[in-house]
């Protein structure tokens, strides 16, 4: 998602200076604070760097990884396909470790994937195809994993929440399937988006000019993520093509149960995106709820603002300068996850 650093198209995204507050009404509101998550590592085994998808993208292969914990316990495990962050340019499956941990650690097998992103010329619907491979290829080799294929979930942050929701939302639309183990089923029985985009012609609408203006650059990342490389395009308009890629459109009876997080002092993705998701959720008769952290920016973000760095999130347990633990590390925080992932296995 946009950081404060490159784009990916030569352009700069700025961080909000000005918020604007969003209606929480129908939302659950929390203070994250309380002590952070601790993970028992020798709890799960760890497989990492499996091929699980070549795709081309303008006549290159790439070959998708992805990582996996299972845990020692016996019996067969609930996935959850975790998507990390990174401005549309970056999708490092090695980042967010510790929360990771923690989730494998409450009996799920946790794979974090790689997907395809604007660094290599592909769209949101090359990488929502590779989320869907990744599905397909962990229920073809569940036997090998230990995963229990009628229970799988995905977990976003940032634009993978994005990709996570619209994961969701595409359940059973056939034109994202392609590549290998088509035999598989690609639905998920339930969705965790954390601080995800959704209508990306109004990411910024919560923000100062600056910060919208940024934002919605021609030929910006998020502008190259909807209509491809090269573009000279802008998100700012609601288009045919913007209204694809926003989650809202696709919503049917088909789309499973939905828990959306985001802080209300998120100065990269506008807190209104996943309450207008939410509210669309709803409207439609989804399973839907939505936490609001109070204070909270965008994830643990580890690297100071404005230093032209790739943006990267924590580990996921530690400690903020005063000690405290990170808002999206508590284990009040996680215990939403954990609850609405529970909740959803019966």
């Amino acid at each position: 998602m946009p950081s404060s650093g490159s784009d990916g198209g030569g352009l700069k995204i700025v961080e909000a200076k000005t918020i604007k507050k969003t209606d929480n009404s129908t939302s659950t509101v929390i203070d994250p604070d309380g002590p952070a998550i601790t993970c028992d590592t020798s709890a799960v085994t760890t497989t990492d760097d499996i091929t699980y998808s070549s795709p081309t993208t303008h006549g290159k292969k790439t070959d998708l990884k992805l990582d996996i914990q299972i845990p020692k316990s016996s019996g067969k495990k609930p996935l959850v396909v975790y998507l990390t962050g990174g401005e549309w340019v970056l999708a490092e499956r090695t980042g967010n470790l510790d929360q990771r941990t923690y989730i494998a650690d409450q009996g799920y097998a946790v794979a974090s994937v790689q997907y395809r992103t604007t660094a290599s010329g592909a769209t949101y619907k090359d990488a929502l195809a590779d989320v869907k491979s990744a599905i397909r290829y962990l229920r073809a080799n569940a036997d090998t994993y230990g995963i229990d294929t009628d229970h799988v979930y995905v977990w976003g942050q940032s634009a993978g929440g994005y990709l996570a929701a619209m994961t969701g939302v595409t359940n059973g639309d056939k034109a994202y399937d392609v590549g290998d183990h088509l035999d598989q089923s690609s639905k998920v029985q339930g969705v965790v988006d954390e601080f995800g985009p959704a209508n990306l012609s109004e990411i910024a609408s919560d923000y100062d000019q600056v910060a919208k203006d940024s934002n919605y650059a021609a030929g910006n990342s998020a502008a190259q993520w909807v209509y491809g490389p090269g573009t000279t395009k802008s998100i700012k308009t609601y288009t045919s093509q913007v209204a694809a890629a926003d989650p809202a459109t696709r919503i049917s009876s088909s789309t499973p149960p939905f828990l959306l997080l985001h802080g209300s002092a998120d100065p990269l993705v506008s807190p209104s995106q996943t309450l207008n998701l939410f509210t669309a959720l709803k409207d439609k008769g989804v399973d839907a709820k939505r936490v609001v952290l109070t204070g909270a920016g965008h994830g643990d973000l580890s690297i100071p603002t404005n230093s032209g760095a790739s943006p990267s999130t924590s580990s996921g347990a530690e400690a903020s300068s005063d000690g405290a633990a990170k808002p999206w590390s508590t284990k009040k925080t996680m215990g939403y996850i954990t609850n609405f992932l529970a909740g959803h296995t019966g």
